[in-house]
């Protein structure tokens, strides 16, 4: 892995009910700065909350939607 390229950790919040998703989002960042994060999570309230968490910290996110019950996000900061 050359220096500038950044690993991606995922987060598997699958089953959990808000606000785990954004819970184990926020341990994760803290725990692996620098690196890129696939959030995987089943709860539909996870759209606003890692959306809006992403805006107030200047991250990038890019969610989509795999089903009616899985969502996934790929975060970078």
């Amino acid at each position: 892995m050359n220096a500038g390229e950044k690993s991606v950790i995922t987060v598997d919040a699958m089953g959990k009910p808000c606000p785990m998703p954004l819970l184990m989002l926020k341990k994760a960042l803290k725990n692996s700065p620098e690196q890129i994060l696939l959030l995987k999570s089943s709860d539909p309230h996870s759209q606003q909350d890692v959306s809006r968490y992403c805006q107030i910290h200047h991250l990038n996110c890019e969610m989509n939607k795999i089903s009616d019950c899985e969502y996934h996000y790929l975060i970078e900061s």
